[in-house]
């Protein structure tokens, strides 16, 4: 049994290494983006949050039921009176008969009326009070609240395209820092090529000392941008831990250029979150006309309500129980105005509204519009870079075998090979613009939620 129980601990120790030092792929990482991004998290709850206002402004349509209980003590004259009739058990003598021995003097003030002694009072009651017409307050208001609760969730949209975006950037711009390293350490390889063939033609006469020092120059700088972009996987590293919420060691980069995605300025419009939050918001802003237009309506509203009262706590419950029931109208027949000016105010941020839904469309139309134009511009950069490149890659090679035969200088090798660099520098600027543009285009569509 303990060889069974080893050999199962062994074999999950070795899955879980496996899992840790597994490449993680760009929809592994979306996938876990969802559930374990924190401010992804934070909007999930601000959405839940939402629902139970919902609840909380529906709820008041059932009404409410108090339980109260009250517990005194008092020789006040008021209060004891009205202890005892609330109890039933006031009596002719609490009304001062007793003190004139049956006699009642019309102008003699009765002692056991106006100086009590100490009486306690426990009084329980239930009290339940239901609206039967609020002007069609409550009912706004519930339509109001579940739009707002859209609004959270658009928000936990938002949230969550943003981040998606930012990890995909990431997932592509490390494609790229590879795809840069790989071409400077073929260079790498050809400096260090480079360096031998020199010192071997300085040996036999044919260079110069100064040659081998602007090949090493060179290998020196190289070497130091390969420095700063390895700094630069290291830091993407710790970004995607970062948004992942979890130590990411290894990704797996997309193999492939990002494709432009195949959707219409329509669809942009239709699916962008914005968009989708002014037109929620217009909706908001006409249900809040319909709630200030209920102050022109009477609200009706009943209450039932059982008591019990005594000197002790529950004494004679059921003897000394009592019952109210009724119903209450209100109507505000004059305000000075202030409804009437509530409700245009209401209306007034509904014409608001409309020009940000109108003004939101336009502003997403021609992000679109400038997205795509940038695009286009990028693709034709990339493609003349991409010849500039091979181009130069090519010369490269020419000038270096000249260079063996001693046609031409180690000046003009390292000039040559500082132009490969820089091709290789503006092609991975231009490429990485182009993912950050494309991604923005997704952004705006709303692609992935």
């Amino acid at each position: 049994m303990k060889k069974l129980v080893g050999v199962f601990a062994f074999s999950l120790l070795l899955h879980v290494s496996a899992s840790a030092t597994e490449a993680l792929t760009l929809d592994q990482a979306l996938q876990l983006l969802k559930t374990k991004n924190l401010e992804i998290k934070a909007a999930n709850y601000d959405e839940l949050a939402a629902k139970e206002d919902i609840d909380a402004v529906s709820g008041k349509n059932w009404g409410k039921l108090t339980f109260t209980q009250d517990v005194a003590r008092s020789n006040d004259a008021g209060s004891v009176f009205g202890f005892k009739l609330s109890s039933r058990e006031a009596d002719f003598g609490d009304f001062g008969f007793g003190d004139f021995g049956g006699a009642f003097p019309m102008h003699t003030p009765p002692p056991s009326l106006n100086y009590p002694g100490y009486q306690n009072f426990f009084q329980s009651k239930l009290k339940y009070e239901v609206p039967l017409f609020t002007g069609f307050m409550l009912t706004s208001y519930t339509d109001i609240m579940k739009k707002m609760q859209e609004m959270k969730s658009l928000d936990k949209d938002k949230i969550t395209t943003e981040k998606e975006y930012e990890l995909k950037k990431s997932f592509y711009d490390m494609a790229l820092l590879d795809s840069s390293i790989k071409n400077l350490n073929k260079i790498l390889d050809n400096i260090n090529i480079l360096e031998k063939t020199t010192k071997e033609m300085i040996h036999v006469g044919y260079a110069k000392h100064v040659d081998l020092l602007e090949v090493q120059a060179k290998k020196g700088n190289v070497e130091r941008l390969l420095v700063q972009m390895r700094s630069n996987k290291k830091l993407l590293y710790h970004y995607i831990s970062f948004l992942l919420n979890q130590k990411v060691q290894h990704i797996q980069p997309p193999v492939e250029e990002i494709a432009m995605p195949k959707i219409s300025d329509e669809e942009i419009l239709a699916r962008n979150i914005d968009f989708k939050k002014a037109a929620t918001g217009l909706k908001i802003t006409k249900d809040m006309i319909k709630a200030s237009q209920a102050a022109y309506y009477p609200t009706l509203g009943a209450f039932g309500e059982v008591s019990t009262a005594d000197d002790t706590f529950l004494g004679d419950a059921d003897k000394h129980k009592a019952y109210t029931i009724g119903a209450r109208l209100s109507w505000n027949i004059f305000d000075g105005g202030i409804d009437a000016a509530k409700i245009e105010k209401s209306k007034i941020k509904k014409l608001k509204m409309q020009s940000q839904v109108a003004l939101a469309k336009q502003g997403i139309l021609l992000k679109t519009t400038k997205i795509r134009t940038q695009i286009e511009s990028l693709n034709a950069q990339i493609a003349s870079l991409k010849k500039e490149l091979a181009l130069a890659n090519a010369i490269y090679d020419n000038y270096e075998g000249r260079y063996k035969e001693k046609l031409i200088s180690m000046s003009d090798v390292i000039i040559k090979q500082s132009a490969q660099i820089e091709k290789i520098l503006q092609l991975q600027i231009a490429k990485n613009k182009r993912v950050e543009k494309i991604l923005a285009l997704e952004k705006l569509a709303n692609k992935g939620n």
